[in-house]
């Protein structure tokens, strides 16, 4: 069975023997074998960031009402900034989403940008006919299956958009999957999708969330941004209190490995644990390149002026403690951070502006025994898979040619805890420890810089300031248990359930049934090692708090014969409840829940409706750590 420890160390042993890991040029079952590529060999900071936002990027900005907007799954070859040991550039195999026959496939997707309100229709067509799936999909799991053809071919495929409050069919759920010419189906399956788009100004995404399979479908490439903008944003930007393009730059960050001819790598093997399938589940998913807009370690030139950044975090796996700083010298050893870090200003969780800017402060709790201290770093910004944050970095005082990095410090697995080398490490030096550069140029005199300040009301026009967060009216609460069991394989399983019944699977019966315009505070009792980012679909949801608990559990068979958890009694919560940071304590879809805590959000319900949640880790998601739920009128 792994834990923490051997996992890191299994880890540790898929990436040494690289040369026997099943590579994406090879079939889903690893019949072609590769050796890894050496990330170190990327010649960083050599390739222009690119902006979603530019107008030579694909997309769709500022459709008219009922528009109808068709993007296509295709296979394509493209660059990711990888290079061969003598310097020339590699090709990856890669998936994206094409917007029309003129355009071609991209890493991210093609940018879509509509006015709130303003109903689009979308339709996503599979276009990877004939193509056998080059991921190692496992078959143990309960996935997609089209046909019983074992995950060979044809490849399902269903575009989730996140964090919109669509209606069932158009909301892109796990089962909702189709193959090419949807000659396949699940059961949710619908070819048009409708998006109303009626909320504030907020940044969407959309991904793929094929049941069992997401993780290796995202893992290709199938991400895009979509933003919603509105009367309150636009105001901000004519007054200039908010930077606009091209000093708005959306940044999807993604990690990935590589096998040595630049093919896009999952593992799949574990060398250390005999007797498992071949290709197996691996607990988490950890990538020793990073890609940010699809590039490895770009480069952006930056004005002496405030810029505007569009975090998302699109990784599987890996959390991010972001901080803008200088770096030493490189020498024969990597370069460190050195100097003060720039502050980073969050103005906007996933689905709104916070009432005022809030700065960024990396804070976690101590583990409740006492063995552990939190964390406490001022302008770092955490952001977990799934998670997006709107944030201004003011560049001005900085001296022109300087190079500036945008550091990362989150171990992995994250727990929110100092990395031990053991259990949780740190991030590679030279390698996963830095995202890409910011150069800092001349500011363009004939465009003045953005007024924004620590204290500018953000949310002014035609939209309300942030309630309080009370739980006065809410109809109920519920109490939902998160676990680390093990499947009938002995591997780690991560799932969800509730104090009450204990872990349940993804086919296990519904058993959250809120009503439609009623508001709930969901508790999310955090009994595992590691932190995950709980996302919902459909609704918007504020955090109340986080508080340590304990309570005492038994083994527990589950439906599908793997061991899980029952509770018994009750949870005891320790009576030391904390507010959500500042910069979190506005409208989001994903919240991190810390190991040993209850992490408590007020959700509102405004449709009807089957919906799932989930932790957002997609390695997690596709294990059983997802529930379905039913909004009923």
């Amino acid at each position: 069975m792994l834990n923490r420890r051997n996992f890191l160390q299994s880890t540790t042993a898929i990436m040494a023997l690289g040369a026997a890991a099943p590579s994406a040029t090879g079939t889903a079952h690893g019949l072609a074998r590769q050796a890894p590529f050496d990330p170190a060999r990327v010649r960083k900071f050599t390739k222009t960031l690119v902006n979603p936002l530019d107008p030579a990027h694909p997309g769709v900005r500022r459709p008219r009402p009922q528009d109808s907007v068709t993007l296509t799954i295709k296979e394509f070859a493209g660059s990711l900034a990888l290079n061969r040991p003598n310097g020339d550039p590699l090709a990856t195999r890669a998936w994206g989403y094409q917007l029309n026959a003129l355009t071609a496939p991209t890493i991210p997707g093609p940018t879509i940008e509509v006015e709130r309100g303003t109903p689009i229709n979308v339709t996503y067509v599979n276009g990877l006919g004939g193509l056998a799936n080059p991921t190692p999909v496992d078959t143990t799991l309960e996935w997609a299956n089209p046909g019983s053809l074992g995950g060979l071919a044809p490849v399902p495929l269903v575009a989730h958009l996140h964090g919109a409050r669509s209606q069932t069919r158009s909301d892109g759920l796990p089962d909702a999957w189709s193959t090419p010419q949807d000659t396949y189906q699940g059961r949710l399956f619908a070819k048009l999708y409708h998006y109303n788009n009626n909320q504030e100004a907020a940044h969407l995404w959309y991904h793929d969330h094929a049941l069992g399979i997401t993780r290796l479908n995202v893992n290709m490439g199938l991400a895009g941004f979509y933003f919603i903008r509105d009367t309150n944003e636009t105001y901000l930007q004519t007054i200039n209190v908010l930077p606009r393009y091209p000093y708005e730059i959306p940044i999807m960050l993604m990690d990935r490995m590589f096998d040595q001819n630049g093919q896009i790598f999952y593992p799949s093997e574990d060398p250390t644990t005999p007797g498992l399938p071949v290709p197996t589940h691996l607990p988490e998913f950890f990538g020793n390149v990073i890609l940010a807009n699809g590039s490895a370690w770009p480069r952006q030139a930056v004005e002496r002026r405030k810029y505007r950044f569009r975090l998302l975090n699109a990784s599987d796996s890996r959390f991010y403690a972001l901080k803008i700083m200088r770096q030493t010298e490189p020498g024969p050893t990597p370069s460190r951070p050195v100097g003060p870090a720039l502050p980073i200003l969050v103005i906007g969780n996933e689905l709104g502006f916070l009432d005022r800017p809030a700065e960024a402060r990396w804070q976690t709790p101590p583990l409740a025994d006492g063995s552990a201290l939190g964390i406490s770093q001022p302008n770092t910004l955490l952001i977990g898979p799934g998670e997006r944050y709107d944030v201004i970095v003011d560049f001005s005082q900085v001296p022109v040619g300087t190079r500036l990095l945008l550091w990362n410090d989150a171990a992995t697995p994250y727990t929110g805890q100092v990395p031990n080398n053991v259990d949780y490490a740190p991030p590679a030096p030279g390698l996963t420890d830095r995202v890409m550069a910011f150069d800092v140029v001349p500011r363009n005199a004939a465009v003045p810089d953005a007024k924004i300040t620590p204290t500018t009301p953000l949310r002014v026009s035609q939209t309300a300031s942030l309630p309080p967060v009370t739980a006065a009216t809410v109809a109920g609460v519920r109490q939902i248990l998160m676990y680390e069991g093990t499947d009938t394989f002995g591997r780690l399983q991560t799932m969800l359930g509730t104090i009450e019944a204990g872990t349940l699977v993804y086919s296990d019966p519904i058993t959250e049934r809120p009503h439609v315009g009623t508001k709930e505070i969901w508790e999310f009792h955090n009994t595992t090692a590691d932190a995950h980012p709980i996302h919902m679909h459909l609704v918007d949801f504020r955090i109340v708090n986080r508080e340590d608990f304990s309570l005492v559990t038994r083994d527990k068979l589950n439906s599908d014969a793997s061991t899980g958890a029952e509770v018994v009694g009750l949870p005891l919560p320790a009576g030391n409840p904390v507010t959500p940071s500042a910069h979190e304590a506005g409208k989001k879809d994903t919240v991190v829940a810390y190991p040993g805590q209850i992490t408590r959000v007020l959700v509102s319900f405004d449709r009807a409706g089957e919906y799932v949640y989930h932790c957002h880790i997609l390695s997690h998601e596709d294990h059983e750590m997802m529930r379905r739920y039913e909004v009923v009128a």
